[in-house]
C-alpha cells in the first residue's frame, strides 16, 4: 500500500497534462440563481458511489462544510486510485475492508501538501453513516472503516451509525421505490425508514416535521458552465436543484448537496432520485435548498458505465482534492448558488 506521503503527491499531481480544455459550447440550459444562503450552512450527503462523493467533498472543503451524511460507502481515498484496490478492498470488503490507519495518514500528508483543507476542521461536524443490514454489495467492514476514519478526526459523540434497518444497497425512503431488501434498480429503496430526513434532523438538529408534500420548484439548470476538463469530468449537461418556495422569493436558506449513486443519474432514471429520495419535504419545511449535481456514463474516455461519481480516479489524479475536476465542479456550483 502506498506510503501517507506518496498519496499526497498522488494528490498534489492534477490532470492538467491531461489536455481536455474548458467547455466551449453553448450553455443552452439556465444558470443557477443566486439566493440568498445562510453562511456555515451547507451539509452533503450521498449513496454509494455518490456517498464516497459526499465524503471526498466534505473533507476537500472541510472549511465550508458542518456535516455530512453517508449511505453505503466507505472511506475518503478508499481506492487510492487503483480501480483493483476499489473492487478488493472498497466494496465487499473481501481483504478485511479499507486500510484506514493509512487512509488517515494520507489526509494528514495531503492538508499538509495544500491540496485538501486541513483535517480539524472536520472536528465540529455532525456524521451520519448508514449501512444496510441486507447490504452486500457494500461489506460491513466498509462500514466499520468509515466510522473508524472518521473517528480519527470527529468527536464519536458527533457520529451516528444506523445499521438495523433490513436494507439492500440503495437509498431508504419510507414507500417510494422497489422492495427494502432487493439489490435493483432504481435503488431507491422502500422501506419504512425515512433515511433523508433521519440524516437532515441529525445534520442540522432543529428541523421541523414535514405537513404535506413538497410545493416547492425541482428545477433543471446547466452544468457544463460549471465543469472546466470537459466530457473527462463525466458529468452531465443538465443538473437540478430543488427552490422552496421562500427560498426562491429571497428568504435566508441553508443549502444540502445530495449526490446520487451509480445508475441513479438523468440517463438512467430521470429526475426519479432528486423527486423520490425524501429530501425536498424536509427542506420545503426547513428553507433548505437542495443541489442535485449529475453524472453521465461514459464508455470510453473516462471510463464510467455506470454513471458513478469518481472515487477511483478515472477524471484525474487529483479526483479526491480541491482540484478534482467533479469537486471543483460541484463547488462552482455552490459559488453560483451562493456559498
Amino acid at each position: 500500500m502506498a506510503g501517507a506521503m506518496g498519496v499526497a503527491g498522488f494528490l498534489g499531481t492534477t490532470a492538467i497534462a491531461m489536455t481536455a480544455g474548458v467547455m466551449v459550447a453553448a450553455h443552452a440550459a439556465a444558470p443557477l440563481p443566486r439566493l440568498n444562503l445562510l453562511p456555515g450552512s451547507l451539509t452533503v450527503s450521498g449513496a454509494s458511489s455518490g456517498g464516497y462523493m459526499a465524503t471526498q467533498y466534505q473533507v476537500a472543503f472541510s472549511q465550508d462544510v458542518i456535516g455530512a451524511g453517508i449511505v453505503g460507502a466507505g472511506p475518503w481515498l478508499c481506492a487510492q486510485g487503483v480501480v483493483t484496490r476499489a473492487m478488493r478492498d472498497c466494496l465487499a470488503g473481501s481483504a478485511g475492508g479499507p486500510h484506514e490507519q493509512a487512509l488517515i495518514a494520507a489526509l494528514r500528508s495531503s492538508a499538509a501538501a495544500g491540496v485538501v483543507d486541513d483535517p480539524s476542521w472536520l472536528a465540529p461536524d455532525r456524521i451520519w453513516i448508514f449501512h444496510g443490514a441486507k447490504d452486500e454489495r457494500i461489506g460491513r467492514a466498509v462500514a466499520d472503516s468509515l466510522l473508524r476514519f472518521y473517528k480519527a478526526f470527529v468527536p464519536l459523540e458527533r457520529i451516528r451509525f444506523e445499521t438495523r434497518v433490513p436494507a439492500a444497497h440503495g437509498f431508504p425512503t419510507v414507500s417510494d421505490g422497489g422492495a427494502c431488501a432487493k439489490d435493483a434498480p432504481p435503488w431507491i429503496l422502500a422501506c419504512g425508514y425515512d433515511a433523508a430526513g433521519e440524516m437532515l434532523k441529525y445534520l442540522y438538529g432543529d428541523l421541523a416535521e414535514p405537513a404535506g408534500e413538497p410545493g416547492g420548484e425541482l428545477r433543471e439548470f446547466g452544468q457544463s458552465r460549471y465543469v472546466t476538463r470537459g466530457a473527462l469530468a463525466s458529468m452531465a449537461e443538465t443538473g437540478f436543484v430543488y427552490l422552496p418556495k421562500d427560498c426562491a422569493a429571497g428568504a435566508r436558506c441553508r443549502v444540502h448537496v445530495a449526490f446520487h449513486g451509480c445508475r441513479q443519474g438523468i440517463g438512467f432514471i430521470g429526475r426519479s432520485f432528486a423527486r423520490q429520495a425524501g429530501y425536498n419535504r424536509w427542506a420545503d419545511a426547513n428553507h433548505i435548498v437542495v443541489l442535485y449535481p449529475q453524472v453521465e456514463k461514459s464508455w470510453f474516455w473516462p471510463m464510467n458505465p455506470r454513471g458513478c461519481w469518481d472515487w477511483w480516479g478515472y477524471s484525474g489524479a487529483d479526483y479526491a482534492a480541491r482540484s478534482g475536476a467533479q469537486l471543483s465542479a460541484v463547488r462552482r456550483m455552490l459559488t453560483a448558488l451562493g456559498i
